[in-house]
């Protein structure tokens, strides 16, 4: 069966991250999704390299990986908007899609006539998603907006990091991914309206407001005290033990999220007493005595290597695990289980690798149809298949 989203039409004019992973989703439930790109140059991640992927003789492609990371399923139309007969032409794709997403600065693309307020006048079921830093209103909604900027600026720095060596930014952009999984609620609450009403509308989306709605248990933990959270480095603030302890050959992850969990940890480590002490037997206690608690465990796990205690602990219904590199997450035997990594045909490549949409449907299954594409590759064929231009 096809996907859920099979037979809705994507015009995506946004670029870099948040946008692109957004379309991707979009992509991967099925709608048809048409990339629109500067000619010559394109999405500015198309250069973000290397590494590059490789055509069949080995030479760089000069696509990056970065690129390719956010753009599969999709259909890449090479068209200049600057130019009257360009934005006259993603005009007229606009009246026939039920979604646009962009990320223009504020007003950016109403000098283009690609704006909401007039492309909804020749398609008021449209579905228009912008995503900014700061949003459509604000005193800094001018401004441009980028990861680095907004997870400093949302407080998330200032909690992820060791307090010896301060803060620092989380590994992967994680404010721009956050938006591209709520602007793609966004528009699927929106289409669920669309067929009540018949209604289309804009969506604005700040990557700020996204990253600070994403403080979650920090962010409120502030708000109910007025106390602000500072750098919990490896460990967790309300929860305890949460964190890596040390092994004879290595560190992994113990993560009790009850306090059964920690009579079972106890019990394993052979220090049934200690999860009878006052000062462990709550998770509260376990909190306010999280020093003497950490030196009376990390005593007992660095006598066994990790594999002893990933063994005995989960055995035990105590969770840890390993701290993976890469390499070994993708060798993961639960991952390759999950079918987490992926290939697909390529024009140039032959072949290309790919990480898998996390979503498991029993009826409308992901498809992946399509590799990130050329620049331009697909612009005859949809605007044939649009338009009815050959």
């Amino acid at each position: 069966m096809s996907g859920p989203l099979t037979g809705q039409k994507v015009l995506d004019l946004s670029r870099i991250l948040a946008g692109p992973t957004m379309t991707q989703h979009l992509a991967d439930l099925g709608a048809e999704v048409v990339k629109i790109e500067r000619p010559g140059r394109g999405d500015d991640t198309r250069t973000w390299g290397p590494p590059w992927v490789k055509d069949m003789n080995g030479n760089d492609t000069r696509e990056s990986g970065y690129y390719m990371s956010a753009n599969r399923g999709k259909h890449s139309v090479a068209v200049d908007i600057a130019t009257p007969e360009g934005a006259a032409t993603v005009a007229r794709l606009a009246e026939r899609a039920d979604i646009l997403v962009e990320n223009f600065k504020v007003g950016g693309l109403a000098k283009y006539g690609l704006d909401y307020a007039t492309l909804s006048k020749a398609n008021p079921g449209l579905i228009y998603l912008s995503i900014t830093g700061f949003g459509q209103t604000g005193p800094d909604a001018a401004q441009p907006g980028y990861d680095y900027l907004i997870q400093a600026r949302s407080g998330l720095m200032s909690i992820t990091g060791q307090p010896e060596t301060g803060p620092t930014r989380v590994g992967v952009a994680t404010s721009d991914l956050q938006s591209g999984l709520m602007g793609t609620i966004g528009v699927l609450a929106a289409l669920h309206h669309r067929e009540r009403t018949g209604e289309g509308q804009h969506i604005d989306l700040a990557l700020l407001d996204v990253q600070v709605s994403g403080l979650v248990n920090q962010g409120y933990n502030y708000l109910l005290t007025g106390n602000v959270p500072g750098l919990t480095g490896d460990y967790h603030p309300n929860l305890a033990p949460y964190q890596p302890f040390p092994s004879s050959d290595g560190s992994f992850i113990i993560a009790v999220g009850n306090d059964t969990q920690f009579v079972s940890l106890c019990n394993v480590l052979g220090i049934e007493g200690v999860a009878k002490d006052e000062r462990f037997s709550t998770m509260p206690a376990r909190n306010q005595n999280r020093e003497a608690m950490v030196e009376f465990l990390s005593a007992e796990t660095v006598k066994q290597p990790s594999a002893h205690w990933l063994e005995a602990l989960p055995a035990n219904n105590v969770p840890a695990c390993p701290i993976n590199t890469m390499d070994q997450t993708f060798a993961d035997p639960q991952v390759q289980a999950r079918g987490m990594a992926i290939e697909l045909d390529h024009p140039v490549a032959g072949k290309v690798p790919g990480i898998a949409n996390p979503l498991k449907f029993s009826k409308t299954q992901v498809e992946y149809k399509k590799a990130p594409p050329m620049l331009g590759e697909d612009t005859d064929a949809v605007l044939e298949r649009w338009l009815g231009e050959g």
